[in-house]
């Protein structure tokens, strides 16, 4: 028993094998196995993977194989159906109507720097929430941020108005005791 391999076919006894049909012969007089042609698979064996890995396993890994053999499909086996053409679509853009609640936004900087710091930076960011969406016309959104605005910026005044109480009396109640 001899470790031969059989001999590969070439030229025209290369064989096509999805059709089982002899390769067509060419009019320039060039020979089927001299043109590249992606849709017929290489004759003879596959490339060599091993990309040169280690056997102690350093390296890149070998690339992915895929499980099943690779098809390819002859030159004539394309649809013969026409493409589906569907009629063009109407889009209509709708202006969106923007609300008009009030975003108490001078308020709130107001309180932000002649009251209470905290509580003006909170009710700045919900006059700005409000003003986003009255521009975008989400009402009832606006009509919350613009409620949540002024309590925070009636908050923060009267935090204001009892830190400049507080202070009043300590500097009377002490002012007595320095001199």
């Amino acid at each position: 028993m001899s470790n031969e391999k059989p001999p590969i076919p070439s030229g025209e006894d290369q064989v096509n094998t999805m059709s089982n049909e002899k390769p067509p012969i060419l009019p320039s007089g060039e020979e089927p196995s001299q043109v590249f042609d992606p849709l017929i698979p290489p004759a003879g064996p596959a490339p060599s993977m091993d990309y040169g890995a280690s056997p102690m396993g350093y390296g890149a890994p070998p690339p992915f194989q895929p499980p099943y053999p690779v098809y390819y499909a002859p030159p004539s086996a394309g649809s013969t159906e026409d493409p589906i053409l569907q009629p063009p679509q109407t889009i209509t853009i709708t202006p969106v109507q923007p609300c008009n609640e009030p975003d108490h936004l001078g308020y709130s900087i107001f309180t932000m720097l002649c009251c209470f710091l905290p509580l003006g930076i909170a009710a700045l960011v919900y006059s700005i929430q409000t003003r986003d969406a009255n521009r975008m016309g989400r009402t009832m959104v606006a009509k919350q941020k613009s409620r949540q605005a002024l309590k925070l910026a009636h908050s923060a005044v009267g935090a204001g108005i009892v830190i400049i109480i507080l202070n009043i009396v300590r500097l009377v109640l002490f002012h007595d005791k320095n001199y």
